[in-house]
């Protein structure tokens, strides 16, 4: 089983104690370790790989996603891969880091309908699958990855977040 070595900070109000988010951030992002291992075959070095999550807020995530997307607005998540990776590459000691906004989360979730820690939960797998390449910029990359998303849901007893939608480009 892949080693993960999850750093957590909380930089602003809201969320649940560190606590409580390192024990949701380690079940979900140790089950999609486990399946990009077991099931593509995604090679993971001999010694533990680090990861950190950032939980922050809209005006954060916004200034963050301005300097460096040129997108002036908050969004819901970003990742930033410590060495770019192509999916299936072998990733370095260091991953990346996952920056997430609450009040982004939240409102989604309420628009989606969803239980908000079903929702980070899958941004978190998003986010995860980002730092290992997989992106959804064009309409094949975007089926490959939101397929990823969905077993990686399933097997944390989530359904799949995109049902009756079209791949998002």
């Amino acid at each position: 089983m892949p080693e993960l070595d999850i750093q957590i900070s909380v930089e602003e109000g809201g969320w649940p104690d560190e606590e409580t988010l390192y024990a949701i951030s380690e079940k979900v992002l140790q089950a999609a370790a486990t399946y990009l291992s077991e099931h593509e075959k995604q090679p993971f070095p001999p010694l533990p790989i680090e990861i950190s999550l950032v939980f922050t807020d809209d005006e954060s995530i916004r200034q963050i996603n301005a300097e460096w997307r040129q997108k002036d607005k908050p969004t819901n998540v970003l990742s930033f891969p410590a060495y770019p990776l192509q999916p299936g590459g072998k990733p370095g000691p260091m991953l990346g880091d996952i920056v997430i906004a609450r009040e982004t989360v939240a409102r989604e979730a309420v628009d989606l309908d969803k239980d908000f820690d079903d929702h980070l939960t899958h941004l978190m797998v998003h986010g995860f699958l980002h730092l290992f390449g997989y992106d959804h910029l064009e309409k094949e990359e975007a089926e490959e990855m939101e397929g990823l998303e969905t077993r990686i849901l399933a097997t944390l007893g989530l359904s799949d977040p995109y049902a009756g939608q079209d791949p998002i480009i």
